[in-house]
């Protein structure tokens, strides 16, 4: 019986920490893009960057993000990561989705996805290797 309920708290302190890495992520996505809008408002930056600026921040939020939310688990750095980004950017899209007419998926977008997801996975396995080695 113990087992059960000490399996059901890990199980939810990871699902929390995954949140945690979401909304980190989301964060530091909007402090990107604020800086990314800066830059091109009150520079000779050419707007063309825009689509490739974008998935960097989102790559880079989700690998900073998904490495803080494994850094303290144990385990399963790869799938929790993957967590980490898959809801992510299913949150972006779904919000866009809502939000947006005339929303289409391109091929930018499944760049995004799979860059997330794989900056995601990376973040997370480093998060847990890192945990692991000291």
């Amino acid at each position: 019986m113990n087992k059960t309920i000490e399996k059901e708290n890990i199980k939810s302190n990871n699902m929390f920490k995954i949140l945690k890495g979401i909304i980190l992520s989301i964060l530091i996505t909007l402090l990107g893009l604020l800086i990314l809008a800066i830059v091109i408002t009150y520079t000779n930056v050419s707007e063309s960057i825009i689509p490739i600026a974008v998935t960097i921040i989102t790559a880079i939020s989700i690998l900073i993000g998904s490495f803080f939310s494994t850094i303290n688990i144990q385990k399963n750095g790869l799938l929790n990561g993957f967590a980490v980004g898959f809801t992510y950017i299913v949150t972006i899209y779904v919000i866009s989705s809502i939000t947006s007419t005339g929303f289409t998926l391109t091929n930018t977008s499944f760049i995004m996805i799979i860059s997330v997801i794989l900056a995601g996975m990376l973040g997370g396995i480093i998060g847990v290797n890192l945990k692991n080695k000291k």
